[in-house]
C-alpha cells in the first residue's frame, strides 16, 4: 500500500483481505450473477454447508461488500458495490503511480545507455 496507508485500516484493507478466499470470491460472483438471494440460495451452489456461506457473507459485509436484509424469516443478501469500487479506483492509481515510475527508469536507463554509445564514439571521427 502506499506509505499514507500504512499503520491505519482503511476500506481497502477490509476488501482485500475478504477477497482474498476463494469461496468469497465465488459468493460475490453468485450474488452478482443471482442478484438478491438468501444463504440457503447460495449454499445450494457451493461445496460447503449454509452455515460456512453464512460466515463467509459476514466477513463480505464487515468489508462492505454485501449487505442483507431481512425479508420475512429470510435474510436476503445482494452486492453492495461501493467498497469494490474504492479498491478498484485504488488499485488503478496504484498501478498509474507503478507505471509512472517504471517509465522514469526506462528514460534514465535510454539515456545512459546513450551516453555510453556516445563516449565509445573517437572524437574526430573514425
Amino acid at each position: 500500500m502506499t506509505d499514507e496507508h500504512r499503520g491505519d485500516t482503511s476500506p481497502v484493507d477490509g476488501v482485500l483481505a475478504a477477497l482474498a478466499d476463494p469461496t468469497r470470491r465465488q459468493l460475490l460472483d453468485l450474488l452478482a450473477e443471482l442478484g438478491e438471494v438468501t444463504a440457503t440460495t447460495l449454499a445450494e451452489h457451493l461445496p460447503v454447508s449454509r452455515q460456512a456461506v453464512v460466515k463467509h457473507l459476514a466477513v463480505l459485509d464487515a468489508a462492505g461488500l454485501v449487505g442483507g436484509h431481512r425479508a420475512g424469516r429470510e435474510v436476503r443478501y445482494a452486492v453492495r458495490p461501493a467498497a469494490l469500487n474504492t479498491t478498484a479506483r485504488w488499485m488503478a492509481a496504484l498501478a498509474s503511480d507503478w507505471d509512472r515510475r517504471l517509465a522514469t527508469i526506462k528514460r534514465l536507463a535510454e539515456a545512459a545507455e546513450q551516453e555510453a554509445a556516445a563516449g565509445e564514439v573517437e572524437p574526430g571521427g573514425a
